[in-house]
């Protein structure tokens, strides 16, 4: 069998390219914009729970998916048989879907020779049995890090994806992508009482720096620290108050209260809260976001999307004003626009649709220190678990995994049930200072949308909040 990361994925199926070409042709021939996309991939989970290896699964998958666009509809058709007998199959779906309907063939994407990651595959090394003892060592060491440690859950995750992007115009597009992810769960208990504390960490690159020793046991304290912080906290008050969120990962917010709102699509069809405010303040002065496919290495990174556009640093609101939306290349055509490298899909089997890459905030000028500080009585936010976002409304509910009172400006006791409950829109503008620490998410995003699941990355600064009303269960 030919190697995937150096053979066309049309050679390693023997299929003539110029047969695929001309069937292609057919099926698009009429419509605004389409491809036909290949994929070829190998993903490994591997869970150590209570001791022991409870899961090791390994997976391999290819196909394709023909996609013919016309106007605001599109024509799909997918099938994990990549023959000749297959595309024509499809090729005829999307066609009938055009009727009688006769576009202008949409100009391809620009090539180019930027590689935010390299083309190693992760699940070639280390070996399964290395991976196993490591397994088996942090396992270990979280054990006996502190007798308080009840459960452990410890795993691994890889995936190696190849795809191919082909055109009617004889333009073809080409990315290798690798992705590892590390987590560590811990529940810590005290007589009856039982809390949990998690850390991951990962990015596109092989397992290499993920499992040196420094990296995994930083990771375990940071999980072991949060459960003991949780163990200790007291229930969260209720009410509004001022509120500060740690750097990071509760970019998580932004991302869902704000981020899927600045999506072409959402706005195109006029169901999001920021629809028709391009130009318009819709924020504090001084928040500036910003959606970033480029940085090397990242979680959310590609070097193109899912169409063959290259991925862009694109800046959504700057300095409270929103000037960009995150674009595929439908909906920037049909909103009159660029396409900013944001189509993106989870596999073959799924329609592109405009999709964040990495989204964050541009940091501030002040110290953290000093926002900390200017909280008489209020909520420190530290990280997020799970959160719920009305992309129409703008409301989102957010809970707190990890939390501490605010009292005349010094870190209090750990809170336990925070939850956080505002408006997206409404909330920017309660904005009131911006840290100078900024930090990225430790490479653990996943998005939804639609059904489909995309890896992202988040991040923000410290930021100060002004009345947001908290959920909680004291008084």
């Amino acid at each position: 069998m030919t190697n995937p990361a150096t053979t066309s994925l049309l050679d390693r199926a023997n299929l003539d390219r110029d047969q695929v070409r001309n069937e292609m042709a057919r099926g698009l021939a009429g419509a605004d914009d389409g491809e036909l996309f290949l994929e070829y991939s190998q993903s490994e989970a591997l869970m150590f729970d209570n001791g022991r290896l409870k899961q090791a699964t390994y997976d391999t998958a290819q196909g394709f998916g023909l996609r013919a666009v016309k106007d605001d509809a599109v024509g799909y058709a997918h099938a994990s048989d990549l023959s000749i007998a297959a595309v024509i199959r499809a090729a005829d779906a999307v066609h009938a879907v055009r009727g009688g309907y006769q576009g202008t063939f949409a100009a391809p994407p620009q090539h180019t020779n930027v590689r935010l990651y390299g083309d190693d595959n992760p699940l070639d090394a280390p070996g399964f049995e290395a991976k196993v003892k490591l397994l088996g060592e942090i396992d270990a060491y979280v054990r006996d890090k502190d007798p308080r440690v009840r459960q452990v859950s410890v795993s691994l995750a890889a995936s190696w994806q190849v795809v191919e992007i082909l055109r009617p115009d004889g333009e073809s597009y080409r990315d290798i992508r690798p992705l590892v992810r590390v987590n560590i769960s811990v529940v810590a208990g005290s007589g009856d009482r039982q809390e949990s504390g998690s850390k991951g960490y990962g990015g596109r690159e092989g397992y290499q720096r993920f499992i040196e020793t420094k990296a995994w046991r930083d990771a375990a304290d940071g999980a072991i620290r949060e459960a003991i912080v949780n163990l200790e906290s007291i229930p969260a008050p209720a009410g509004e108050m001022d509120v500060v969120l740690g750097p990071g990962w509760p970019g998580v917010m932004l991302h869902e209260a704000v981020g899927h709102g600045l999506e072409g699509d959402f706005n195109r069809k006029k169901t999001s809260a920021f629809a028709g405010l391009m130009g318009q303040q819709v924020a504090a002065k001084g928040v500036t976001v910003v959606d970033d496919g480029t940085i090397a290495s990242r979680r959310g990174s590609l070097s193109i999307d899912d169409e063959g556009t290259p991925t862009n640093r694109t800046v959504l609101i700057e300095d409270g004003i929103l000037v960009g939306y995150m674009q595929d290349r439908q909906n920037a055509r049909l909103m009159n626009m660029k396409p900013t490298g944001n189509g993106r899909r989870q596999s073959y089997a799924h329609v592109p649709m405009p999709r964040m890459t990495n989204t964050y905030m541009i940091e501030g000028q002040r110290d953290p220190a000093e926002i900390l500080a200017s909280v008489k009585n209020g909520i420190y936010a530290a990280n997020f678990g799970g959160g719920q976002v009305d992309i129409t409304s703008g409301k989102y509910v957010f809970q707190c995994t990890e939390a501490y009172k605010i009292e005349n400006g010094k870190l209090g006791a750990p809170l336990k049930g925070a939850m956080l409950i505002g408006n997206g829109p409404t909330d920017l503008h309660r904005i009131t200072m911006v840290g100078n620490d900024i930090a990225l998410d430790s490479g653990i995003g996943t998005c939804g949308k639609h059904g489909q699941g995309v890896p992202v990355g988040v991040g923000q600064p410290t930021l100060r909040m002004d009345r947001i009303t908290v959920g909680g269960t004291g008084g």
